[in-house]
């Protein structure tokens, strides 16, 4: 019995552990980083931290929205994705990854990894 509670216990952790929030609403008034800070203060949960992996962002809104990846508060990289678009792009180990909204425009967006074979 103890055996069986057990592995129950396990199953729900994992599928908790698992499941992270991927789609976001943008308000249009700040940026928000969703990755590179640590764990807690991350908007996403990358499961190739501290590797470097792709990230694959959808605009599931209707208003043009920019990606930014930064390293080191320098930026490296900045793509426009437009409604219904989605990017691949490389995030490198240690860069930090950024959703800017237009101002004053509110959108939603879909952010996923994938490792890098």
């Amino acid at each position: 019995m103890k055996k069986i509670f057990f592995e129950i216990v396990v199953l729900f952790s994992l599928y908790f552990n698992s499941s992270a929030q991927t789609n976001f609403e943008l308000d249009g008034q700040q940026s928000m980083l969703m990755t590179g800070k640590g764990p807690g203060q991350d908007a996403t949960i990358n499961p190739f931290e501290g590797e470097d992996c792709y990230v694959l962002i959808q605009n599931l809104g209707a208003e043009l929205f920019s990606v930014r990846i930064q390293y080191k508060g320098e930026v490296v990289e900045l793509t426009k994705v437009h409604p219904s678009q989605t990017k691949k792009i490389k995030l490198l180990m240690g860069q930090e990854l950024y959703l800017d909204p237009e101002p004053r425009k509110n959108t939603r967006a879909s952010i996923a990894y994938q490792k890098i074979e």
